[in-house]
């Protein structure tokens, strides 16, 4: 994986990479909620001009059962070109793929071939013993190494959860990142503003907090995650917690500026128990310490008893569930997926403090089943789940299923299978675009990565 020039996937600033060339293939991580047969990374053509656009051109299963694949992330990425912690002469090859509910987390090999290959298996009893965690989440390729989040401690079940590091090159795990963790003790994601040696991490719940499904008596006793940290990246120590009040449970996915002068980024909030709402808060740097604001507010939408889920049927009403956002390349278009409603929604985030809503489709939904308008006589489940933007912002990408037990309360007749595709600019469907059902061999899609990158995948040391 050594090169002589740098891979030409890195950019040195957001503005090179929305230049870079349209993707040809996504990698989704498809996972069987049964666990009876293999997880897969299913391989998806997304070339306008080929004759099996739209369809699985490629697909691996893992060699194990009961991974629960989730989040996955490249091994390197434009960050190796940033002067604090350079790696100039790696490349992006290797897909970081942990399985949340195994522990295990697997080294794809993507160079020169469709179907990822495996090279490499880091087995939960090592990541146990040398980092202290379990339960591996997200993956980004940072300085000095390949971080990985993690919910769970080395046993399992409780926290604290943390952020394991790996060799950019061995994939061998180095330990745990924390020097000083301070008061944080549940994790979910992270992101970082790089240049200013800072970090940010978010909240959802320990293992035994999730595995098993929303828990009712946790999230209306406001037991879940509802802070972010703010840690000093190079000292690896805690600095600053921001509660945003504990009715705000889950802030889950974080999204920071990707102009790395800027200090500000954005958060999503899965519920209020206080409305069942959603929101999207950013959080900034003013009077010498981190702050937060919320920016954005969406609302539940009221529901017949009969077209919900026993989980929701008390309370009339479909909760928005903010379970990702996307932040496009240039840092002026946020995409906020509602998985419970069904929508998908477009902002103008030019001013982060004033976001201004342009455009939304539905697809989906727990009580409007609204088809996809490739099939219009299909009603579906699930609904927009995780979101990916092409560098160029220009294309979105959607998948449907959120975590195994947690769809099978909100959708308890099943959540189905579909992957979809929203030009952004008119912020439409593209009907020649929408894998599903069979498509995906039984297997529930979750997360995208685009070839080369993507809007969520890479940080920048230069604007």
């Amino acid at each position: 994986m050594t090169l002589w020039t740098p891979d030409p996937t890195f950019y040195p600033s957001p503005r090179d990479a929305a230049g870079a060339p349209a993707e040809k293939l996504a990698y989704v991580a498809a996972f069987d909620r049964a666990a009876a047969r293999p997880d897969a990374l299913a391989v998806i053509d997304t070339d306008p001009s080929s004759p099996a656009y739209g369809t699985v051109a490629g697909w691996t299963d893992l060699p194990n059962t009961g991974d629960e694949l989730h989040h996955f992330g490249w091994n390197a990425c434009s960050s190796a070109l940033c002067p604090n912690a350079p790696h100039p002469h790696v490349e992006r090859r290797y897909l970081v793929v942990p399985g949340l509910r195994s522990s295990r987390i697997h080294i794809y090999d993507t160079k020169d071939r469709i179907s990822p290959e495996l090279v490499k298996v880091i087995e939960p009893e090592t990541l146990a013993s040398r980092a202290g965690y379990s339960r591996p989440h997200t993956v980004h390729c940072g300085p000095e190494g390949l971080y990985v989040s993690a919910l769970g401690g080395a046993e399992g079940r409780d926290g604290p959860g943390g952020i394991a590091v790996l060799d950019h090159t061995t994939f061998e795990v180095v330990g745990q990142w924390e020097l000083d963790r301070g008061p944080q003790y549940l994790a979910y994601d992270f992101w970082w503003h790089i240049n200013q040696d800072v970090l940010v991490s978010s909240e959802w719940g320990t293992p035994q907090m999730i595995e098993n499904g929303l828990v009712g008596e946790l999230l209306l006793g406001r037991k879940y995650g509802h802070k972010l940290h703010f840690w000093d990246l190079r000292k690896r120590a805690h600095v600053q917690e921001v509660d945003l009040g504990d009715e705000h449970q889950m802030p889950l996915e974080l999204r920071p500026a990707h102009d790395p002068t800027r200090l500000y980024g954005f958060a999503g909030v899965v519920v209020s128990v206080e409305d069942l709402s959603a929101s999207v808060w950013v959080w900034f740097h003013e009077e010498g310490r981190w702050q937060a604001r919320k920016v954005i507010s969406i609302p539940a939408e009221p529901a017949d008893a009969d077209r919900l889920p026993p989980l929701l049927r008390p309370f009339g009403a479909v909760p928005p569930l903010v379970t990702d956002i996307a932040l496009s390349v240039d840092d002026q278009r946020l995409y906020v997926s509602c998985w419970g409603t069904g929508e998908i929604k477009q902002f103008d985030v030019s001013d982060p403090f004033k976001p201004v809503e342009l455009a939304s489709l539905r697809v989906g939904g727990i009580a409007r089943r609204n088809p996809h308008p490739a099939d219009p006589s299909l009603p579906l489940r699930g609904g927009p789940q995780m979101v990916e933007v092409s560098r160029d912002g220009r294309r979105v990408y959607l998948t449907n299923s959120l975590y195994g037990s947690w769809d099978d309360q909100f959708y308890p007749d099943g959540v189905g299978a579909w992957m979809a595709k929203i030009d952004a600019e008119s912020f439409t469907f593209d009907t020649r675009f929408f894998p599903h059902g069979d498509d995906f061999r039984g297997l529930r899609p979750h997360q995208v990565r685009l070839q080369g990158g993507d809007a969520s995948s890479d940080s920048y040391c230069y604007p």
